[in-house]
């Protein structure tokens, strides 16, 4: 039977996920909590603050696809609180908030942290510093896309995909909300029309199409896994595809839209297509 075996929020953009035993859909079809903050590149003023922000690319900040040393950081963020932690190994590098002193401080450790990793020259590239911590810490707009969506994907999928390339596969390079157990490899890319997961009533989109993120190590950072290369050559893809995109039945996609029913999404729930 599908079911959901892992459920990931991502805080901060292109950082730590946050393996929960529940995430909520909201009206606007994003995941509560899910990608709250950026850390900005000093270059990329105008687009934050272009009226209605509602997506944000990659090349506009820290992300895992320029800058896979981040995936050795662990992030932790409190709702309530408003407070970011994050950690290298069992060190702590900054615990703060997001008032203007905290988002400073949050901003040069990390800044600090990737000028010495073999990311250094990236980040120094002009336009770049200094980097700044945006958003406002419960508002999901730091996303690929403009509208709102739930990604997901499927264990079968993931260890098809570590068969080929001959080695385990981690589940958090991937970076979806939603992990499902119980479907062949590759099924989940041809659903069509209405999913269900527990309570929650979704519509399927496209497939997720994977950039060079999914190479960085989940735990070392270190880029040690072909994942397009294999996706495209021994598997026999089009374009690199692992998993798919999920939206709430009649929600424009705009941040804020209250238009979708939403729900909580819990491990454990079952999956029903059509």
């Amino acid at each position: 039977m599908p079911h959901v075996v892992a459920l990931y929020r991502h805080p901060v953009k292109g950082f730590t996920p946050e393996s929960l035993p529940a995430l909520t859909v909201q009206a606007d079809g994003r995941i509560a909590g899910d990608r709250v903050l950026a850390f900005r590149f000093a270059d990329a003023v105008a687009a934050e603050e272009r009226d209605g922000l509602d997506h944000w690319p990659k090349s506009k900040g820290l992300a895992l696809e320029s800058f896979p040393a981040l995936a050795a950081l662990r992030l932790s963020y409190d709702d309530a609180a408003q407070r970011v932690r994050i950690q290298h190994g069992d060190d702590t590098l900054v615990e703060a908030g997001l008032d203007a002193q905290g988002r400073t401080a949050l901003a040069d450790a990390v800044t600090a942290f990737v000028l010495s990793s073999p990311d250094a020259k990236r980040l120094q590239r002009p336009g770049r510093l200094p980097v700044a911590l945006v958003g406002d810490g419960a508002t999901s707009r730091f996303q690929d896309r403009h509208r709102g969506y739930v990604s997901l994907h499927s264990t079968a999928s993931v260890d098809a995909l570590g068969a080929a390339l001959d080695q385990d596969i981690d589940d958090r390079r991937f970076r979806s909300n939603v992990v499902i157990g119980g479907v062949d490899a590759w099924e989940e890319l041809e659903w069509q029309g209405d999913v269900r997961i527990g309570d929650v009533r979704l519509h399927t989109a496209g497939p997720i199409v994977r950039c060079l993120a999914t190479h960085a190590n989940p735990d070392t950072g270190a880029r040690d896994a072909s994942v397009l290369k294999t996706l495209t050559g021994s598997l026999g893809q089009d374009e690199p595809t692992l998993g798919r995109l999920l939206i709430l039945p009649g929600v424009s996609g705009a941040v804020g839209d209250t238009a979708g029913a939403g729900g909580t999404i819990r491990v454990g729930d079952e999956v029903v297509v059509g």
